[in-house]
């Protein structure tokens, strides 16, 4: 019984790890399948009328295993694989690396003002590269974290890169504007 008695914690402790660390794989893995998934549906035209209920079904498969999650959903679309998380393009005329006033840059997504990302929100067009990325965010399901120190919440992200079928001609609005 005394052995049992000194034993009996650590075993406890490494079982909850092992639930713990388990659960958080199959809810990672669902989620990756998940938006794997949507983002297949969403590259055919059409698609962004769809957004809804693309979104609701990453939701309806990750809370089938994760019941209390909490999710965040978002689409960045550009013109060509190599644009993806990549600043547009500007004229660094005083060359300290800073798109500053007055300076000219290409303004890639439209929105008038220089951004590190050039990608536009949403779906894109024909041919446009998405990023689709989606977050889960949950209380964990064992009380580990009462005993470690670690958060008692568990954040996921999963990306994925696919470019849309060509269904139409690519859109292109880069225009040159002025920082400000």
């Amino acid at each position: 019984m005394v052995e049992f008695a000194m034993v009996a914690p650590v075993l406890i402790m490494a079982l909850l790890g092992l639930f713990d660390m388990s659960y958080n794989i199959y809810a990672a893995s669902m989620v990756e399948g998940a938006i794997h998934k949507a983002a297949r549906d969403s590259t055919i035209e059409g698609s962004d009328l769809a957004q809804a209920q693309i979104d609701g079904r990453v939701t309806d498969a990750v809370r089938a295993v994760v019941p209390s999650a909490e999710l965040s959903f978002d689409r960045r679309a550009y013109s060509d694989f190599q644009d993806v998380g990549e600043a547009e393009d500007f004229t660094d005329s005083n060359q300290d690396g800073v798109c500053n006033d007055g300076e000219p840059f290409e303004d890639a997504n439209g929105n008038k003002i220089w951004d590190l990302d050039r990608g536009t929100g949403g779906f894109g067009g024909a041919r446009d590269a998405v990023l689709y990325t989606v977050s889960v965010t949950y209380k964990r399901q064992f009380p580990l974290h009462t005993f470690t120190g670690l958060p008692d919440e568990v954040t996921t992200t999963a990306r994925t890169l696919l470019r849309n079928q060509p269904y139409a001609m690519q859109q292109t609005d880069a225009s040159v504007e002025f920082c400000k």
